[in-house]
């Protein structure tokens, strides 16, 4: 028992600016009533903001590589991608690298966010029907879970942190 309790008192010896920050947050923790906030049932409209910016910022940045990929290799993709609408496999990739890319990017910087939504939620209901089979548990989960997504943006809009905001002021 006496081993670990010196190895205690050697620990706050070494590190004394530590613990007096340990000290100073859990104060704080205490004094604000974080665990409660933390943990209470109730919402704040920044909370909301905060979240919707988080997930405009994941699934714009997750989608870009699949985008920016297809626009690398958009000669040797262009004869034979995949043309669900009978549209011809050229301005079918055009449709995808345009949702891929520039709705990717207008999602991320809050701009005109509902409408880049609907180009991205129309491409991956067309990857996870027609490319995928509707498997919603084998290889269409990645276009389920950004499907899932970008709906939940179109509900949500952009939030505080956007240039929709600052346009619309």
């Amino acid at each position: 028992m006496d081993k670990y309790k010196y190895k205690i008192v050697l620990t706050f010896e070494l590190f004394p600016r530590a613990v007096e920050e340990i000290k100073f947050v859990t104060y704080h923790c205490r004094k604000k009533g974080f665990m409660k906030k933390f943990f209470s049932i109730n919402y704040s409209d920044n909370g909301i903001s905060f979240a919707s910016l988080v997930l405009r910022l994941a699934m714009g940045i997750m989608i870009l590589p699949y985008g920016f990929s297809k626009l690398m290799n958009f000669a040797g993709r262009s004869g034979n991608f995949y043309d669900p609408l009978h549209i011809g496999s050229m301005p079918s990739l055009c449709l995808v690298i345009f949702a891929e890319v520039f709705c990717a990017v207008f999602i991320i910087v809050g701009l005109f966010t509902r409408l880049a939504a609907i180009p991205l939620i129309i491409t991956m209901a067309f990857a996870l029907g027609y490319a995928n089979h509707w498997q919603l548990f084998g290889d269409g989960q990645k276009p389920a879970l950004f499907l899932a997504g970008y709906i939940a943006i179109l509900f949500t809009g952009a939030g505080k942190v956007s240039l929709d905001r600052l346009v619309g002021k």
